[in-house]
């Protein structure tokens, strides 16, 4: 069997892990107003107050349904230990590698709904890395209001082994300059802390410098992927204001640290409804790439 410090999983623990497929659970929520409110203050956007009916802007749905393990139930990084819904993978950097998201234009969620939240593990895959093995969860998320479907989700996860001394990096890729639409964005100690506090996220990478350094071996903390795609889509918001996201698929493809600014490009389509996405480091290096379609 192998254990939290391995680089490897084996073929028993896979199998084991593979099991996982198919489970499922509800949770249900409150469409409440207090975190849209905290939503767009770390957004730096000045929305009108929330109000009950007031519609959930797209990503919004990542302040709910929120895991509230017990203290005693966190596991040394800050995630909850192994077990539960998420099958057991015995890699210790579990990381947010990317997503597809379709919202239901004639059902969004709004602040006032009774809300449920039914998650399926569709697969656990393995691939054998240059570092060590990697396993892949695949959930299946759908956001039900009184009135039916608002939204479906694709979420991707990856387990990795711990950072060793002399480990390959992989080559960046430079990202594409001169995009119609910029913004450039200081990723400090307060703005990572508040989108930790908004999504009750206690994974120490996002604000334990000492950690993330000295533990994972990252030379900074590391910004949020939900949030890097969340201001993806906050700069399309901001530059086709009214307009309905309807879809949004992103991919993570090399951390963000917060030594640095980044910066969030966006290109429209000539019909103005699919825009690609990226964002890039202070060195040009592309560290997230998607797309946004509008109804």
């Amino acid at each position: 069997m192998s254990t939290p410090s391995a680089r490897t999983v084996d073929a028993e623990t896979l199998s084991n892990l593979q099991a996982w497929t198919g489970r499922s659970e509800t949770l249900h929520d409150d469409i409440t107003a207090a975190p849209v409110r905290g939503f767009s203050a770390t957004l730096d956007r000045e929305d009108p107050a929330p109000v009950s009916g007031s519609v959930l802007p797209p990503l919004g749905h990542w302040l709910f349904f929120l895991p509230q393990h017990l203290q005693r139930e966190i596991g040394p990084d800050g995630h909850a230990k192994r077990g539960g819904f998420l099958p057991p993978v015995p890699l210790p950097r579990r990381m947010w590698a990317g997503g597809r998201l379709t919202w239901n234009p004639a059902n969004p969620l709004r602040v006032g709904d009774a809300a449920q939240r039914i998650s399926r593990i569709e697969s656990v895959t393995h691939k054998a890395g240059r570092t060590g093995d990697l396993i892949f969860v695949l959930v299946k998320h759908e956001v039900h209001n009184a009135q039916g479907l608002s939204l479906t989700e694709e979420h991707d996860i990856v387990y990795r082994a711990a950072a060793q001394p002399g480990d390959p990096v992989p080559a960046p890729v430079a990202a594409e300059t001169g995009a119609p639409w910029q913004r450039e964005v200081v990723p400090d100690d307060v703005l990572l802390f508040r989108y930790s506090a908004l999504t009750f996220n206690g994974h120490r990478i996002h604000y334990d410098r000492q950690y993330v350094t000295q533990v994972e071996g990252y030379p900074g903390l590391i910004v949020h992927g939900p949030l890097i795609a969340t201001l993806l889509v906050d700069l399309v918001r901001r530059n086709a204001p009214g307009a309905f996201v309807k879809g949004f698929q992103f991919k993570a493809v090399r951390p963000t640290f917060d030594l640095h600014p980044f910066r969030l490009n966006a290109q429209p389509a000539e019909d103005g409804k699919t825009i690609r996405v990226w964002a890039s480091d202070h060195e040009g290096w592309l560290t997230m790439q998607g797309s946004v379609e509008l109804a």
